[in-house]
């Protein structure tokens, strides 16, 4: 009976244990994908500014002088057609690097926050998708969110309605943003096809991948105690996240953009 009692301690000890290793691994491995979603966001605005201040540059002074060209040409007509053809071109590169590097990181989203960067980003996506979105964002003047926050609340922006694009055959969509004492509420809804009740238990229960899909939008919350929500039915698909002010960790609170955070500047 002794050993028999003795094993079932020694059992317990050992199961107590390794829940503490998973435990500890487990917080390893989100520190870990957290950090990699913040080095993610650091390389977009790097190459974002590279797109903009070196690319970009280079194709502005391509454009003129083919400008200088066509001048040189007009009395040319086979000559003037293949530089008017060229000019097409130059301005195209242009415009595609241009949206290319705002969609990596808006310049908005640093210089005057999340709503302008929420409104810009959703003018363009309607442009660019055909489909209608209802956008309501609290604008009042408050100040500015931390500027961790307003990197993952786009990054959650982006990623919804890029779903909503693919998946939902929805031909509209809302957007409503509530910036209040406690707590910010991002929610983005179709009025698609909605997401079968099976599939929608398994993306709710859904393990961490850094950086795919709703898992990604689920661990950049997690960094900032918030948390993901979804609803879906037949009558389209919901996706909100939230996130408590007051627990933000202090590595969110500043960066490149601090001192214009801690100023409290408003979109104006």
């Amino acid at each position: 009976m002794w050993t028999l009692s003795k094993h079932h301690r020694q059992l317990a000890l050992a199961h107590s244990q390794l829940e503490s290793v998973i435990l500890e691994r487990t917080a390893q491995l989100q520190h870990l994908s957290q950090r990699l979603l913040q080095v993610q966001d650091e390389e977009r605005r790097k190459l974002s500014r590279d797109l903009h201040d070196s690319t970009g540059q280079t194709l502005a002074a391509l454009r003129i002088s083919v400008s200088m060209l066509q001048e040189n040409c007009k009395q040319d007509p086979s000559t003037i057609s293949l530089v008017l053809d060229v000019a097409v071109l130059a301005d195209q590169a242009i415009a595609e690097i241009r949206t290319m590097s705002y969609l990596l990181h808006p310049p908005l989203l640093d210089e005057v926050g999340f709503a302008c960067a929420a409104e810009w980003y959703v003018e363009g996506f309607a442009k660019r998708s055909g489909i209608n979105v209802n956008v309501a964002i609290d604008d009042s003047r408050k100040p500015r969110l931390p500027k961790r926050m307003e990197i993952v609340l786009f990054r959650v922006l982006q990623e919804s309605l890029t779903n909503v694009h693919r998946h939902s055959g929805s031909s509209r969509v809302s957007v409503l943003f509530q910036h209040n004492p406690e707590t910010v509420m991002l929610e983005i809804r179709d009025f698609g096809r909605g997401i079968p009740a099976a599939l929608l238990d398994r993306l709710r229960q859904a393990s961490a991948q850094v950086g795919v899909g709703l898992a990604g939008m689920r661990e950049r919350l997690r960094e900032l105690n918030g948390q993901l929500e979804m609803e879906s039915d037949g009558y389209g698909t919901s996706v909100r996240a939230l996130v408590p002010l007051f627990s933000v960790p202090a590595s969110a609170q500043l960066g490149d953009c601090g001192q214009v955070a801690a100023s409290g500047q408003v979109c104006q």
